[in-house]
């Protein structure tokens, strides 16, 4: 691959080992473009080398602005065993500070202690973003202007703070689902070249249990790039060294209760729409008597790479419809590679799609990965979804169908394995998901481009992450969708912008496997699905326990999502309280 060399130099691998995460050399982040205000400059003169303050883990936070004087002295975070629970500090320097360092002391309780391992910090690292608004697809300029925003949570262990900048550090505890129930108490120290401020923070671990990720039923499905994965790491497509680097990459996901695995049935289906195409994961090849070869190697090994990360849930395979209906192969009358567009209506559609289906079912069958692996589809016509619907049923009817669907076609196309609707534009009754479950059939939403709020912006607020979750678990669906985990612009770390797209709609997580503020708020609220899941089914009879969190999730399913005029943060809040409330008086 052609190698980035601003690039590679921002991003040094320091690690030896590939299947670990590497420590980078740090990189200049870019100028804030929003000037300083009147009250921040005079603040500034006032601020010293170092100070520190808990802030809420729901907001964003300026770079440039001298942060309002919080009133929270104490961290006081709750969570079920087995829960991984976060906070947020701000660190602000107005002459500058070199060798900033934190460290999470040990959790002590009246008769236990919780290891200081338990917890993690990371220096938050600031981008470029859009200012946003409900039309995201807009040009940018006045209506639309570049801000800087803090996102991706870097593996830094130390950092240098240039003079009048704010840093976020990110906390996150993963509580052991051996833990003892109680009150435990611990501090984070923030160090640097003489000044050091302890920070102290209290932990409720309440006598629930949470299952560890594989056991999740929330059925999460972010699509996977990995052509964005090579690029990003200067490595040749496919190699083993891709692979590794895959595996590095995916591995969060995983840990987030990922079920499917995102594969291609020939190149680009997304008609490079992202920075990246997607290339070959199989070659289709047009023999000099006319017939059609297939080598699935790739497509075999990426597969093989997921599962062993234990996503093994689903194979959605795109596309039967690619958005510009092209498709490529290698023909060897000519020893070239060709490309078309073929048109889902014509002959030529059904040739090579016939041929291609039968092979790929005798080669699932051959795998043991026939009964998981579905045709998807993304936002294409009801017209051309039934195209491909009846050329399975004829070709392959042992496979399974996915859709994204905005145009209700769920509601034309029966037997729809793998439903996902837009979020914006519909919404299926709990009495059609109640009866596609009744036939194993997957039911969930996604949010896009076209959906302002609540979303996964870069610019959104890290708390809508977890609104979407709550979304789901009150309309009853089994989990999202999302284009996509890591489908990076050129240097995402640097400027999250692509294109008309929302700033980071097209990706959800940093570079070499490092999180953000927007993935660790999804996994707060696929947590939270998971408790009010588990809490229906383990007290059935105990209905009076959870009439409060049953009250407020009708509540949520009554309101309209996308109302940005209603207090969702404030409803959201409450639920959370009430669901902790409930877990409580449901252990005694």
């Amino acid at each position: 691959m052609k190698k980035n060399k601003l690039y590679a130099a921002a991003l040094l691998a320091l690690a030896s080992a590939c299947t670990e995460a590497p420590q980078f050399i740090t990189y200049t982040e870019a100028k804030d473009p929003v000037p300083v205000s009147e009250r921040s400059i005079a603040a500034w003169k006032e601020v010293g080398a170092l100070e520190a303050q808990w802030v809420s883990a729901d907001s964003l936070y300026s770079r440039s602005e001298v942060p309002v004087k919080s009133a929270t002295e104490i961290c006081r975070l709750e969570g079920w065993k087995g829960e991984r629970v976060s906070a947020q500090i701000l660190l602000w320097t107005g002459k500058g500070i070199d060798g900033v360092m934190s460290k999470v002391k040990d959790f002590k309780g009246d008769a236990a202690t919780l290891d200081a391992g338990i917890a993690s910090t990371g220096f938050v690292r600031y981008t470029l973003a859009d200012q946003g608004g409900p039309d995201c697809r807009c040009e940018r300029g006045p209506r639309h202007k570049s801000i800087l925003v803090p996102d991706m949570i870097d593996t830094l262990k130390v950092f240098n703070m240039d003079a009048q900048t704010v840093r976020p550090v990110w906390v996150t505890i993963n509580i052991p689902q051996d833990a003892q129930a109680g009150m435990y108490k611990s501090e984070v120290q923030i160090v640097a070249q003489g000044e050091k401020i302890s920070l102290p923070m209290e932990l409720e671990v309440i006598d629930q249990t949470l299952p560890t990720y594989d056991q999740w039923s929330y059925h999460l499905d972010l699509w996977q790039h990995p052509s964005a994965v090579a690029r990003m790491e200067n490595l040749e497509m496919w190699s083993d060294e891709h692979f590794e680097a895959i595996k590095r990459q995916m591995k969060p996901l995983a840990e987030a209760g990922q079920k499917v695995i995102t594969t291609t049935l020939n190149r680009d289906p997304w008609g490079s729409q992202t920075f990246d195409d997607y290339e070959d994961m199989i070659i289709w090849t047009l023999r000099k008597d006319g017939t059609w070869s297939f080598d699935y190697t790739v497509f075999d090994r990426y597969v093989e790479v997921m599962m062993s990360l234990g996503i093994k849930k689903q194979i959605n395979c795109y596309s039967m419809l690619p958005w510009n209906n092209k498709l490529n192969w290698y023909e060897e009358k000519s020893n070239a590679f060709k490309e078309a567009s073929v048109s889902p209506q014509s002959e030529r559609y059904e040739e090579m799609w016939g041929a291609f289906l039968q092979d790929f079912v005798r080669h699932l069958k051959e795998k043991g990965w026939l009964e998981i692996t579905n045709i998807a589809t993304d936002e294409r016509t009801p017209e051309d979804m039934e195209v491909v619907v009846k050329l399975i049923n004829t070709y392959a009817p042992e496979l399974g169908f996915a859709m994204a669907d905005n145009h209700a076609s769920y509601r034309r196309i029966p037997n729809v394995r793998d439903c996902c609707v837009a979020q914006r534009q519909l919404y299926l009754t709990k009495e059609e998901i109640e009866e596609r479950r009744a036939k194993g059939y997957v039911t969930t939403f996604y949010v896009c481009c076209s959906t302002f709020f609540p979303n996964s912006f870069t610019y959104s607020q890290p708390w809508e992450s977890e609104l979407l979750s709550w979304h789901a678990i009150s309309k009853d669906y089994d989990g999202q969708l999302r284009w996509a985990y890591n489908s990076w612009p050129h240097r995402p770390e640097y400027d999250s912008r692509f294109r008309r797209f929302g700033s980071g709609d097209t990706y959800q997580i940093g570079s070499y496997g490092r999180s953000t503020l927007r993935f660790e708020r999804l996994i707060d609220g696929i947590e939270a699905y998971e408790k009010v899941k588990i809490l229906r089914k383990k007290y059935a009879g105990r209905t009076e326990e959870m009439k409060p969190v049953e009250d407020i999730l009708a509540q949520m399913a009554r309101l309209k999502l996308t109302d940005t005029t209603l207090p969702w943060h404030d409803i959201m809040d409450e639920a959370r309280q009430k669901l902790n409330a409930a877990s409580k008086e449901l252990a005694k």
